[in-house]
């Protein structure tokens, strides 16, 4: 699973309009939010970092909320843009969720396990468990 890492409002416009999850690794704005929505159709999660998280505006949740995409924290740990402009969530980390469903591990603790495991954010554990793909 890849995440798209956007640095700065510029390249908003520039994504391509089939990405579903993208972190967006500056402080947007509500005009940020709505261009990124209308230019990213099929969006589902916007991860941002804990301390830009806490700034979104209410009308801003309630809109993402009506679009039916979901706002999350957290991190890209140790992600380089220079590099790659995807995170790639390592294919170790969804065969392990599946392997643990596949066993019948309770759904809240294979979230605090590869949350810990991965430092993936336990939300987004969470929405990589509930992808139709994942099952």
């Amino acid at each position: 699973m890849k995440i798209r890492v956007v640095s700065t409002r510029n390249e908003i416009l520039s994504l391509n309009p089939n990405e579903k999850v993208v972190h967006l690794a500056f402080r947007p704005s509500n005009k940020d939010v709505f261009l990124l929505v209308e230019t990213c159709p099929k969006l589902e999660v916007i991860q941002l970092p804990k301390s830009y998280r806490r700034t979104v505006s209410r009308a801003i949740e309630m809109f993402l909320e009506i679009q039916k995409v979901e706002l999350l924290e957290g991190d890209v740990w140790g992600h380089r843009k220079d590099i790659n402009e995807y995170f790639i969530i390592p294919s170790s980390v969804i065969s392990k969720i599946r392997s643990m469903k596949a066993q019948g591990t309770p759904a809240e603790r294979i979230v605090e396990k590869i949350a810990q495991e991965s430092k993936l954010d336990p939300k987004m554990v969470s929405y990589i468990m509930s992808r139709k793909d994942l099952e």
